[in-house]
């Protein structure tokens, strides 16, 4: 098994990937293969797969605004869990976040997705009782 940077040719395996797992909200256009693509391209550093016997088992994306950085869809196969695969994955994004002068990432999961919410503590990012997220869907085609 070997981290490397994510490239859009992974695009069908990690969408797939994405798809199959439990906890991982998907938007249409976002995290459509011309959402991925822009993203990939804003992000071109920060963001990995963990590939094994050609086979992609895992996947972090890590986009910064300049002052922060955050995590989106981060997720292992589940044939490939508790194998330290999202760890390594977690440190490849906060290394690359790092080298950018980033001091801090943030992340959302949702409340019910027991499996990530462990992960994340476990990975020593705390949840924030003090903050309300809020968001605004500004296209409606994004479902």
């Amino acid at each position: 098994m070997f981290i490397r940077l994510m490239a859009s040719e992974d695009y069908e395996s990690v969408y797939a990937l994405w798809h199959s797992t439990e906890g991982v909200g998907m938007r249409s256009l976002d995290d459509s293969r011309q959402g991925i693509d822009k993203f990939l391209l804003r992000n071109p550093g920060t963001n990995f797969v963990a590939q094994e016997q050609g086979e992609i088992v895992g996947v972090i994306l890590c986009g910064s605004d300049g002052r922060r950085a955050y995590i989106y869809h981060a997720t292992v196969a589940i044939d490939h869990r508790n194998r330290g695969i999202g760890k390594q994955l977690v440190i490849a994004a906060t290394q690359a976040a790092k080298k950018l002068g980033i001091n801090k990432i943030a992340l959302v999961v949702f409340a019910d997705n027991a499996a990530g919410n462990d992960f994340w503590e476990r990975m020593g990012f705390f949840r924030r009782d003090d903050l309300c997220y809020r968001d605004l869907s500004i296209n409606n085609d994004n479902i």
